[in-house]
């Protein structure tokens, strides 16, 4: 992807004092894994882009379950971060990153500015939250309608590059992230098991056929 100077260039022109004024008020920063970038009920002050790394969004059901609603990885901002920015509303969900990240920090005051001055910067708002929406509205759709057998195959699959590896995750972290019930997952994975798909180990999966697990994903779609 672009780099922090290139895309600060690209947004804050160096011919325009104005922007280059806004320029010199964002900052780059680095995040360790596991830090928690927002929290549900926080006033939202700064637009953050990521530069590389990931940070995983994710949100409580209704009934107390954790559901990882998307990941914002290099390039790409955050759909709920620019929502609560442009509504003045608080976050309606928790961001916290997979793995050490770097990103670009913008204040609200300098993006509300770039945002009516900039064309390119506008441009790449409007464009990434197009694109992240769409995501998040497929998100929705996999949850609400999807069948967990198939998403959990793909999930597994997509986790160890389509060969057969191991998955370092819990049945509560794979059930936050398909958005169900550990139980689910649990009985899910006993049938893959079963059927000599995959081997269910402590803290982790280890996918035997990603042949057959793809096969199981590709019957309904």
């Amino acid at each position: 992807m672009t780099g922090a100077p290139d895309m600060l260039e690209q947004w804050f022109p160096q011919d325009d004092m104005l922007l280059q004024q806004l320029c010199k008020q964002v900052q780059q920063v680095r995040l360790p894994a596991g830090q928690t970038v927002f929290h549900r009920g926080d006033t939202c002050r700064n637009y953050l882009v990521v530069i590389h790394g990931s940070v995983r969004v994710q949100a409580l059901s209704a009934g107390g379950r954790e559901v990882v609603l998307y990941r914002v990885t290099d390039g790409q901002s955050c759909v709920i971060t620019t929502s609560c920015l442009i509504s003045e509303e608080s976050y309606p969900a928790e961001g916290i990153t997979d793995e050490e990240t770097e990103a670009l920090v913008i204040p609200q005051a300098v993006f509300n500015e770039a945002l009516g001055y900039s064309d390119t910067f506008r441009r790449f708002v409007f464009a990434n939250q197009g694109q992240r929406l769409g995501d998040l509205i497929q998100r929705v759709e996999d949850v609400a309608f999807g069948r967990v057998d198939a998403r959990l195959a793909k999930h597994l699959v997509d986790r160890c590059g389509n060969r057969p590896g191991t998955v370092s995750a819990t049945h509560q972290q794979l059930a936050s992230e398909l958005g169900t019930a550990r139980e689910v997952i649990s009985r899910q994975l006993k049938v893959f098991e079963k059927d000599g798909l995959i081997a269910v180990r402590r803290g982790s999966v280890e996918v035997i056929r990603p042949d057959a697990l793809t096969r199981v994903w590709e019957a309904i779609h």
